[in-house]
């Protein structure tokens, strides 16, 4: 049988997922509203701005990560929300996840604002900036250099589902079919290139930025996980090496998961075709499926 992922509706959404959902969504409303109705940009107050620049404030930090310049922008950060962070909060749980996700977004902003320094480092030794026949301000120049999106925190969900998942195909543009792990592979790398050769606004080094913190994270919590080794109950198998330790809460929930997406595929097989279109391996599976329920 394929291995695909195929994400759940909205009415199963769990709850960190659902509310980062409905929050961003307010935000960006709220971000349209206040520009239509007062003429104020909210980006400006809580979009992260360059730390060197008088607008900067350390809440940016967190606040950055809600804010989106265009609909389009929200749109595919929030649909691979949707799309890859459904499963891991159900294997995961609600807190965990969430500590993933801010982690994530704030980590990404950290690396953000590293690669500006690095790249700004000989400004302050100027007092004005030509920008093509425009001259401005150093402080005028260095409060335009605002991030907003949620984009580091997402690609921190995307590298998560591609560890966690290695082998399930996604579809890009719904056609092409991949697996998430070359899928997650891929992705980076280009950031990583478009990081140092591309000239457009989009920040490149965030998006790395939030897979390296999601990839420490994510090691970190496996060796503090399986790292213990318990002192007895200790069994030999048949080939006389130890089972050293029980299953740890990562791997029992990644079972579980498993588990319940493969028997969701297979009641899926069983409606279009039959109980009698399924292997013997797969209703040998359904069935210790029910013995467990």
């Amino acid at each position: 049988m394929e291995n695909q992922f195929r994400p759940q509706g909205f009415s199963i959404l769990p709850p960190v997922v659902k509310n980062l959902l409905i929050i961003n969504f307010v935000f960006y409303l709220a971000t349209i509203a206040f520009d239509y109705v007062w003429h104020i940009d909210l980006a400006q107050y809580l979009g992260l701005h360059y730390i060197g620049a008088s607008d900067f404030r350390p809440y940016q930090f967190v606040t950055y990560m809600f804010m989106h310049g265009s609909f389009a922008h929200i749109f595919f950060n929030m649909f691979a929300l949707w799309m890859f962070g459904n499963s891991i909060e159900n294997t995961w749980g609600p807190k965990r996840f969430l500590i993933f996700y801010m982690v994530c977004g704030i980590g990404a902003g950290l690396i953000q604002e590293l690669v500006q320094y690095i790249q700004l480092s000989d400004i302050q030794n100027y007092d004005n900036v030509n920008l093509g026949g425009r001259i401005i301000s150093v402080d005028d120049y260095l409060n335009m250099l605002t991030t907003v999106g949620a984009s580091g925190a997402v690609y921190g969900i995307l590298l998560a589902f591609g560890m966690m998942w290695p082998d399930s195909r996604i579809y890009i543009y719904f056609a092409i079919p991949i697996k998430a792990k070359y899928f997650v592979i891929i992705y980076g790398l280009l950031e990583l290139f478009m990081g140092f050769n591309s000239v457009d606004n989009v920040a490149h080094f965030a998006h790395v930025g939030g897979m390296l913190w999601g990839l420490l994270l994510i090691l970190y919590w496996r060796h503090k996980d399986n790292g213990w080794t318990p002192k007895f109950n200790i069994k030999r198998n048949k080939n006389n090496s130890f089972n050293d330790r029980p299953k740890s809460d990562w791997d029992y929930n990644k079972d579980r998961a498993d588990d319940e997406r493969r028997t969701n595929q297979i009641l899926d097989k069983i409606g279009k075709g039959g109980y009698s279109s399924l292997t013997e391996e797969e209703k040998e599976f359904l069935f210790k499926q029910s013995k467990k329920s």
